[in-house]
């Protein structure tokens, strides 16, 4: 596996809360309510453009190159891009069609309104849009195009838009021997009546605050919407269905971690702030905001060494390996914390299929390397 990483300081859109710390690392709900609208953005969120004070911090890890592509004579590649406007801006940027032409790669609008057999021809499709009558098209034309590659299967796609699946797979893991363990939080699916939410965690024995998520995620504005919630008195306020999540505190740091076929990539975010539930009761259910907010600097972030180290190697190795198995998938990304207080204990809490590529350092090289490697496998 070809393993690159590097550390991405993306600011908060907001600025610092220090000086809302109460006595004991207690913060106050207005500050909370700031945070969360500044670091809690899902990746599709942030748009193409990045902001001119992000700071990288760039850690080599050993890389391990398994195809090398300058030296193959150069082939012609189509690519078909059947993607929503806004992913389009997002991930075709000029750089990445300005690369693509000079290592042969074209790519091609498909008509969505269109049966796929009509277009083409095509070396590779490329999607990501929702809806059962996309979804029967492409599976008609893999059945009828098997020389096709199709990133990626939809019936695998699917699985990662409903968040009480989304994970099991990671839960289902045993990795050994990968200097690190990895776990989901704690979580419970609610399809009921709201007023049974309290019950229903006590019973399942989930400990406040709990991330609140809706359960399908179909790329509208209220499937990204999340919450956290405070106290059991406030959680007969959500409206499901949705997943309740452990709320784990991890330093306020969160690894993004890119997965492009065989390659990994780890960018290194701002998070949460850690949560002192003596401080927090009363605090309700506080949302999301979906709303950008003034940039603040992080020039001067001074992280505590356990806090923003990134994950080993070895277990973003197995941990990739492992996944793109079980979810039948080559284009995703992975948010995984660290435990507080702990050096090697980490969860992943979101899975994200063909995520927001455009952002991730380098990813026109990153891609079209991809592209190139698929059908040269093919052709071996």
């Amino acid at each position: 596996m070809r393993l690159e990483c590097e550390t991405v300081m993306v600011t908060p859109r907001v600025s610092p809360v220090v000086g809302d710390w109460g006595v004991g690392g207690g913060i106050k709900k207005d500050a909370v309510q700031e945070a969360l609208a500044a670091s809690c953005r899902r990746e599709e969120d942030w748009g193409a453009d990045r902001d001119p004070c992000d700071q990288r911090i760039m850690q080599a890890f050993p890389v391990t190159t398994t195809n090398n592509l300058a030296g193959s004579p150069q082939q012609k590649l189509t690519v078909g891009y059947a993607l929503t406007s806004k992913k389009i801006k997002s991930f075709l940027q000029p750089k990445l069609e300005g690369l693509a032409r000079k290592k042969g790669i074209t790519f091609v609008a498909i008509d969505r309104n269109m049966p796929l057999d009509e277009q083409g021809p095509f070396d590779i499709v490329l999607h990501k849009l929702s809806g059962r009558d996309w979804r029967q098209n492409v599976e008609e034309y893999r059945k009828s195009h098997p020389e096709v590659i199709v990133l990626d299967p939809p019936d695998a796609i699917q699985h990662l838009y409903n968040r009480q699946s989304m994970l099991q797979d990671v839960a289902d893991l045993d990795l050994c021997h990968c200097e690190g363990t990895v776990g989901v939080p704690k979580q419970l699916v609610i399809n009921g009546d709201p007023a049974s939410i309290p019950n229903a965690v006590a019973k399942a024995g989930l400990k406040l605050p709990l991330v609140a998520k809706p359960l399908v995620v179909d790329g509208t504005a209220k499937s990204h919407a999340l919450s956290l919630a405070y106290d059991q008195l406030s959680l007969s306020e959500l409206d499901p269905p949705l997943v309740l999540q452990e709320f784990v505190n991890h330093g306020g740091v969160l690894f993004k971690v890119y997965i492009v076929g065989d390659t990994v990539k780890v960018v290194r975010r701002f998070s949460l702030p850690d949560v002192d539930e003596s401080a927090s009761l009363g605090y309700g259910v506080i949302p999301f905001p979906r709303v950008s907010s003034a940039a603040a600097s992080a020039d001067d972030a001074d992280l505590d060494p356990h806090v923003g180290e990134l994950p080993p190697p070895l277990l973003l190795d197995k941990l990739a390996t492992e996944l793109r198995r079980r979810l039948g998938l080559r284009l995703f990304n992975l948010d995984i914390i660290r435990e507080h207080g702990t050096r090697d204990h980490y969860y992943v809490i979101d899975i994200n299929y063909f995520p927001g590529y455009g952002k991730m350092p380098g990813y026109e090289h990153i891609f079209t390397d991809f592209l190139l490697s698929l059908v040269q496998g093919k052709h071996r």
